[in-house]
């Protein structure tokens, strides 16, 4: 449940009310009885389980990216790898 806070604009006295979506907001302040006026609050939370991007697709995301680097830099060149085959199937006249 989302915590909303109210400010009296009789005494200026802070409130926070545990409140559902559905719930009607508060009106009257308990230490005066002034009118409340809903604040609009900075918010942070955080996405936890299944399905979301930070637990199911970041960590996946850059272990294939290492991944492919690593291949990469294991990887020859077609025409580097047949001129190095060549050289080592020679024989030298000599031989």
């Amino acid at each position: 449940m989302p915590i909303y806070e109210y400010e009296c604009q009789k005494c200026g006295e802070m409130t926070e009310a545990w409140q559902s979506f559905s719930d009607r907001p508060l009106v009257k302040c308990e230490k005066c009885k002034g009118k409340l006026r809903k604040l609009i609050s900075q918010n942070s939370f955080h996405l936890k389980g299944s399905g979301w991007y930070t637990t199911d697709y970041a960590s996946k995301a850059s272990t294939l990216k290492s991944e492919t680097k690593t291949s990469e830099k294991n990887k020859t060149k077609p025409a580097e790898s047949k001129a190095a085959a060549g050289t080592e199937n020679k024989k030298t006249p000599h031989e």
